[in-house]
């Protein structure tokens, strides 16, 4: 397939090189991808049909969080849950920072110290979640795809000293074998092939359900694509397609680490530790949409 860039495809559909960016990072463009910081898009892309002007104030969750998200509201749902899910998947990962910290960076863009050393990766890390979870809000409507993926990776690890190591690809799959919990995890040369026939094998399914996004991320965590990171991308994975199939995302917190655990552990024969693991998460999410007067 040929590719091609901003600038021509513009000319094509006779409007301006912005609304294409805008188009592609709002994934709107079927197959169009970052390579680097150009947008990559195929030459036989359609243009995406204009939204109208004028449109009713909608109620669901998704629509909330994408107009919080672009009016930059504060102390909404958009806000709660870049918290909270910004907060939980890197201290499972074992980020120190407090989750008033998590919340001071976000909503000053500084960090506060109270006579303590703070890892500096922690704070990149935290910035960069940040970044991850407004793509996923942003693209939750789009076709989960491998570039997609990666560009979630790249965006995590992007300035972390992991970053500044030879072997360590960021926004790439792994170099070196690894494992995660005792368990080995697919081989570096296998990965590319395993994490196409995953999607392939997921794309398959017409009507997802929260089993299928959960046996999707046991397997993608199985073969942990990435050196590092593939806990807290797997997270957002999911909360991208549950938003994406109307199923009440969750997140899970810190108080649930050894139970999401077991959970990826004993999936292939016992489905209900995790499947009810993500319940109590997701009615903890629920009793915040309650709060914020979002139904479900």
């Amino acid at each position: 397939m040929k590719y091609l860039g901003v600038r021509e495809i513009a000319k094509k559909w006779n409007i301006s090189e912005r609304s294409v960016r805008n188009y592609c990072a709002q994934g709107r463009v079927k197959d169009a991808f970052l390579k680097g910081k150009t947008w990559k898009i195929p030459e036989n892309a359609i243009k995406p049909k204009r939204k109208n002007q004028k449109k009713d104030k909608s109620n669901n969750l998704l629509d909330i969080l994408q107009e919080q998200k672009s009016t930059k509201y504060t102390r909404g749902i958009y806000h709660k849950t870049q918290i909270e899910l910004t907060y939980h998947s890197n201290h499972i990962e074992g980020s120190r920072l407090t989750l008033d910290q998590t919340m001071y960076i976000f909503d000053t863009n500084t960090i506060r110290l109270e006579k303590q050393a703070v890892n500096i990766d922690d704070v990149i890390e935290t910035i960069n979640h940040f970044r991850c979870v407004d793509k996923i809000i942003d693209r939750a409507k789009s076709e989960l795809t491998e570039n997609f993926i990666k560009e979630l990776h790249a965006i995590l690890k992007n300035g972390t000293s992991d970053a500044r190591k030879d072997w360590f690809r960021v926004g790439a799959y792994k170099k070196l074998p690894n494992e995660v919990g005792g368990r080995m995890t697919a081989l570096p040369e296998d990965v590319p092939q395993r994490m196409k026939e995953l999607l392939q094998e997921y794309h398959e399914i017409e009507d997802k359900g929260i089993d299928d996004i959960l046996d999707f991320h046991v397997k993608f965590e199985r073969i942990h694509p990435f050196q590092d990171g593939n806990g807290r991308v797997g997270r957002l994975i999911m909360f991208k397609e549950c938003l994406r199939y109307g199923i009440v995302p969750f997140i899970i917190e810190d108080e649930l680490k050894m139970f999401y655990y077991r959970g990826l552990k004993e999936w292939s024969h016992e489905r209900g530790y995790l499947r009810d693991t993500c319940l109590s998460a997701q009615d903890q999410y629920k009793s915040y949409l309650d709060y914020f007067r979002i139904p479900y």
